[in-house]
């Protein structure tokens, strides 16, 4: 290995940590959402309302940070971003009221969205030729911060209530001098002539409709699995399992959304983007609707199965969106992280206000049809990946 490349192995890692110290916080919401309904007496609408703030905050701060990182080479973003998640979102747990509550998942959302798409960005620059891969790699960062954080946050507050949240800060503090030390500044793409529009129609140049199709599929996927996670939960609540069983479920789901994206960013490296996307959208409707209606023990390899097929194509979004669009790397990022999980995400209160009204096993149970409807839009997806790169 020369220098050069343990060089470029080094900021891979970097990136990938900074994934994980973001997200790790930013996975603490969900899995405590039953101890927030029961704590502020909410309704479904509202616990919808909780987790669709931090989405709908990825919907507006992921493509205005993704612009500017594409316009300035600063580390604001970078550094700043995962300080914000690691400081308020600990907070929730003294949070005095609903309102409160929201204030601080706003701020702490905003740190975690803020991050992703000048890191992503920077993927491109020091991956090589194995870019789908690389890309899988520093998704695994994040996801796998969203399998271990519900663990660790559910065990904390079962063991010792809902305000020693607050300790959970000092887990990403010793991390900040190593990131801060192996985080290069980003090179930015050399847009800072363009406004927003001008610069967005110069990275997108006449792949313009491919990505508004990579984007549709985008928000399809994220609204479901968003859906899921978020009122699985809930639904596993109601049916009497305890905090620590449905932080496990939780993590399972996304653990195995990091395996995934793994095998997937491999496969995409071999045979193409648009094949594994038809396979995952394929099998995450079964394995979906097996986790809305099976109990006992089986809740556990149910999740791990609907989390691996739902989530595997998030890292393919972004390294195809990459691909199609080089010159700007972080403005796609943040249309295919933020505006489509944004997107996709801040309809969770309009599920919460479904399931309010039909109950959460009813909708959840009419969700698995969406990856298969949206494999009309993965079929118009361009043949790019695999060998056609290296053709």
């Amino acid at each position: 290995m020369t220098d050069h490349t343990k060089a470029n192995v080094r900021v891979l890692f970097a990136l990938t940590l900074v994934h994980f110290t973001g997200d790790l916080y930013a996975s603490f919401v969900n899995p405590l959402l039953p101890v927030f309904a029961d704590t502020f007496s909410l309704s479904l609408a509202q616990v919808g309302l909780l987790a669709g703030v931090s989405r709908f905050l990825m919907f507006i701060v992921q493509p205005v940070a993704g612009y500017l990182a594409d316009h300035y080479r600063t580390r604001l973003f970078v550094l700043g971003g995962p300080i914000l998640s690691m400081i308020f979102i600990p907070l929730v747990g003294v949070a005095p009221s609903f309102l409160v509550l929201i204030l601080f998942i706003v701020i702490g959302s905003t740190g975690q969205a803020m991050f992703h798409p000048p890191v992503a960005g920077m993927i491109s620059t020091y991956a090589g030729r194995h870019f789908s891969f690389a890309m899988s790699i520093f998704n695994v960062g994040g996801t796998f911060a969203f399998g271990v954080g519900p663990i660790l946050v559910t065990a904390v507050v079962a063991a010792y209530g809902l305000k020693a949240t607050v300790f959970t800060a000092a887990i990403g503090l010793p991390l900040l001098p190593l990131i801060f030390w192996l985080v290069p500044l980003p090179q930015g793409e050399g847009l800072s002539s363009h406004g927003f529009l001008g610069s967005l129609r110069e990275a997108l140049g006449d792949a313009w409709k491919s990505v508004l199709n990579i984007w549709a599929v985008m928000v399809l996927r994220a609204f479901v699995s968003q859906s899921f996670i978020t009122f699985i939960p809930m639904l596993y609540a109601q049916a009497g399992y305890s905090l620590v069983d449905i932080g496990l479920v939780v993590s399972l789901f996304t653990l195995a959304g990091s395996a995934s994206g793994l095998c997937a960013g491999h496969m995409a490296d071999r045979i193409g983007y648009k094949p594994v996307f038809l396979a995952c959208n394929l099998l995450a409707a079964p394995v979906l609707l097996l986790s809305v209606f099976l109990r006992g023990g089986w809740i556990y390899p149910s999740a791990f199965l609907a989390g691996f097929f739902s989530m595997a194509t998030l890292p393919l979004g972004v390294a195809m969106a990459q691909e199609l669009a080089p010159r700007g790397r972080s403005m796609v990022s943040s249309l295919m992280m933020g505006l489509a999980l944004g997107t996709g995400g801040i309809l969770s209160p309009v599920v919460g206000a479904l399931a309010d009204l039909y109950g959460i096993t009813a909708v959840l149970g009419w969700l698995p049809a969406i990856p298969l409807i949206s494999m009309l839009l993965v079929v118009r997806l361009p043949n790019i990946g695999g060998f056609s790169r290296r053709s």
